[in-house]
């Protein structure tokens, strides 16, 4: 164990996020998720859900400042009447992070692309839908 380094964030996931340089992408993929199937490089936190993940992460590590928009969430596909309210929550933890970081959606499709040339996937035990969001790491200084 070491001091400041939130219990849920395992060696390998601590090991991933020291790797990442700025620019890179880590995607948090909810239960739903086919993060084998997309990942250069997977890391399971399996019992663990999206929300405590982004928060202890992004204890870790700065959003990027350099792009329009350092996180991305999985649009809801045309027709699906599902509403996202975990977003919500997302909002709160990005929002006490980084007030400045702009949060924007992609369709699904795009998703996937930007998860397969991501730096890392995380698979969750998240149920809800439409959980997924990558985030673009940014400078440490």
């Amino acid at each position: 164990m070491l001091l400041g380094i939130p219990p849920i964030i395992s060696p390998e996931l601590l090991k991933i996020l020291s790797e990442m340089g700025h620019g890179d992408e880590i995607v948090l993929g909810d239960g739903n998720f086919p993060a084998s199937s997309n990942a250069k490089r997977l890391i399971r936190c399996d019992g663990h859900g999206v929300c405590e993940l982004l928060s202890a992460i992004l204890k870790l590590f700065p959003l990027d400042s350099y792009v329009e928009s350092p996180v991305v969430l999985m649009q809801v596909e045309p027709g699906d009447t599902v509403v996202p309210v975990i977003w919500d929550d997302y909002k709160k933890i990005v929002n006490a992070s980084n007030p400045e970081a702009k949060i924007s959606e992609i369709r699904r499709n795009e998703f996937y692309e930007r998860a397969r040339s991501a730096y890392a996937v995380i698979a969750t035990s998240e149920a809800a839908l439409y959980a997924n969001i990558i985030l673009k790491k940014g400078v440490i200084k």
